[in-house]
């Protein structure tokens, strides 16, 4: 607790400081902390070892250890990362709008620092670095706690971004790490509403429900990725083929990956075999209902709860379903309201899946794995959020802000308003 009250502290001080840093500034010091990553990947790297050897020895799958896994390339786009944050618009300042009152006040909103962020997140180092930067840029201090798994890979990562914004004259107390990764100290972050202004949870479902339960401290949430991906009747079978195997395999431990397949059942007979195969070929485990089964009896049936799961591995489930509007009733019964794909050459059909999904992200003849604030043009992202308040999507710099209402008087003075009536005679 103790470690939670002096990081707090320190944090909520240091972000009066960097609400007012020039762009200039934020930029010099995104750039030192780049250059530091890179100048230390071995002590990265060497602490990132010592995680990946302890997940193996208690038998962690190889998607999560893909998860936790750093390596020289990696590590350079943690860097680069850190410069595209550089190259985007400063969204601090940014005057909304401006309007005129019959008083004579004029009135506005101005784009503003949120204060201080705090971030629970699980097994991927690489957050440490994106959220850092994307905070700084947007003028808050960071509150960061990774999980246990990552422990050794979050310290040096944050040692070395510290160092970078030393280096350059920086407060260094930008970038706070929680080093306690026990749960109870974590439940005691969501509710240190002193000197937290907000808190995001970035990983799976059980920590998100767990800081939604527990936070006092205002949460943005972001979601799990139950995605889908509906092969339409008219739908091209080497794209979809394509975008099916690059949404499930290309890095399965993501939450933009695709979970759940949905086939049209005039279309079933022939394109089942075609894309089964082709996930075979890449290690996935099948897993249906009856209508699946029905094409191939080595499917592994589902329970009936595994249609809400984000796997997160090499397993897929596999629906057939009567037409599109059954598609469309599926996704938005099970799906998480993260991102949901089409493939399709009918405009109407597309147009439609378009407008009735209920998700952050909804693609028609893409991959899944385009849900990416760098992909999105925003930089690094924070994470995705599945809520409809504040912030929706890939949340980058913008979503990091909030507003703070701007008057300007010329020596006005306010009147007790008296309220006008008309009378009405009684006949």
């Amino acid at each position: 607790m103790n470690e939670l009250i002096n990081k707090g502290k320190k944090a909520k001080e240091v972000s009066f400081i960097l609400s007012n840093l020039s762009t200039l500034e934020k930029n010099k010091g995104l750039n030192a902390m780049a250059n530091s990553l890179v100048n230390n990947k071995e002590e990265i790297l060497k602490a990132n070892k010592i995680d990946l050897q302890a997940s193996m020895e208690k038998g962690t799958s190889k998607s999560m250890l893909d998860r936790l896994a750093l390596t020289e390339e990696r590590i350079e786009g943690m860097s680069n990362g850190l410069r595209q944050v550089v190259a985007l618009p400063d969204p601090i300042g940014e005057v909304l709008g401006m309007w005129t009152r019959p008083n004579g006040l004029q009135i506005g909103q101005k784009r503003v620092p949120l204060g201080v962020i705090g971030i629970i997140y699980e097994a991927r180092p690489n957050v440490t670095s994106d959220a850092a930067g994307l905070c700084f840029k947007a003028g808050n201090a960071v509150i960061l706690r990774g999980g246990s798994e990552a422990i050794n890979s979050n310290k040096a990562i944050v040692k070395v971004l510290r160092e970078g914004l030393k280096s350059v004259g920086l407060p260094e107390d930008s970038i706070q790490l929680i080093e306690d990764t026990s749960r109870e100290v974590a439940t005691e972050m969501m509710k240190l509403n002193d000197y937290i202004d907000v808190l995001i949870p970035r990983g799976g479902a059980g920590l998100i429900q767990a800081v939604v339960k527990n936070a006092t401290v205002p949460v943005i949430e972001t979601g799990t990725g139950n995605c889908h991906i509906y092969v339409d009747e008219y739908a091209d079978f080497e794209m979809a083929k394509n975008i099916v195997i690059n949404a499930k395999t290309s890095r399965p431990s993501v939450c933009n990956a695709a979970e759940k397949l949905l086939v049209h059942e005039k279309i079933a007979k022939d394109f089942m075999p075609i894309i089964l195969k082709a996930l075979r070929d890449k290690d996935v485990e099948i897993r249906g209902d009856k209508s699946s089964i029905a094409y191939d009896s080595s499917i592994k049936k589902a329970n009936k709860e595994e249609w809400y799961n984000e796997y997160l591995d090499y397993i897929i489930g596999v629906k057939v379903v009567n037409d599109i509007d059954e598609a469309i009733d599926i996704i938005n019964h099970y799906g998480s309201g993260h991102s949901e794909a089409i493939i399709t050459k009918d405009y109407d059909n597309s147009q439609k899946f378009l407008q009735k999904v209920d998700a952050a992200a909804v693609y028609v003849n893409a991959s899944t794995r385009f849900t990416d604030g760098e992909e999105f043009g925003f930089g690094a992202e924070i994470g995705i959020s599945t809520q409809k308040l504040h912030a929706r999507g890939p949340m980058g710099l913008k979503e990091l802000t909030t507003i703070k209402y701007i008057i300007y008087g010329n020596g006005l003075l306010w009147v007790k308003r008296i309220e006008s009536f008309i009378w009405k005679p009684k006949f």
